[in-house]
C-alpha cells in the first residue's frame, strides 16, 4: 500500500472544519468538493502507473522480451495458474450439480472428466507450444 496522502488528509480537515462552521445546510456541497479532489488524485496516481507500466512494456520490448507477460519467456506465471485453478473449482460446483442431476453419476463422472482435462490442457499448454515452435536455424549451418 502506498503512504497516506497528507496533502489529503489536510483537505479533509479542512473540509470538516468549514463543514463545523458553515452548518448542515452546506454539507453535500463539501462533500462534493472533497470527492472530486479524490478523484483528481485518483486519476493523477492511475495515469502514472499506466506511464510506468507502458514504459516497462517498451523497455521489455526494446530488450526482445515479450510485452505485457509477467511470467518471463511462458508468460504463465503463479497468479495465472492460480486463478485458473480457482476459476475451475467455482464452476465445479454447478457442473457437477447440473450432471449429477440430469445423468446420475455418470453426469458427474462427464462432467469431472471435462473440467480435468480442462485444467490439462492449460498446465501443459507451453509445453505443447514449444514442440510445436520450429528450432531456429543457427547462421553456420547450411
Amino acid at each position: 500500500m502506498e503512504a497516506p496522502d497528507h496533502e489529503l488528509t489536510k483537505e479533509l480537515d479542512a473540509t470538516l472544519q468549514a463543514r463545523r462552521e458553515l452548518g448542515t445546510e452546506y454539507e453535500s456541497a463539501l462533500i462534493e468538493s472533497f470527492l472530486e479532489k479524490v478523484e483528481q488524485r485518483l486519476d493523477a496516481t492511475v495515469d502514472r502507473r499506466v506511464r510506468r507500466h507502458l514504459a516497462e512494456q517498451q523497455m521489455s520490448a526494446a530488450r526482445g522480451g515479450r510485452p505485457g507477460r509477467p511470467g518471463g519467456e511462458g508468460g504463465d506465471s503463479f497468479g495465472d495458474r492460480f486463478g485458473f485453478g480457482i476459476v475451475s473449482m467455482i464452476l465445479a460446483v454447478p457442473l457437477s450439480a447440473i450432471g449429477a442431476v440430469n445423468a446420475g453419476i455418470e453426469g458427474l463422472v462427464v462432467s469431472w472428466a471435462g473440467i480435468v482435462g480442462v485444467n490439462a490442457v492449460h498446465a501443459f499448454r507451453d509445453r505443447l507450444r514449444s514442440s510445436r515452435r520450429p528450432k531456429p536455424q543457427s547462421d553456420w549451418e547450411e
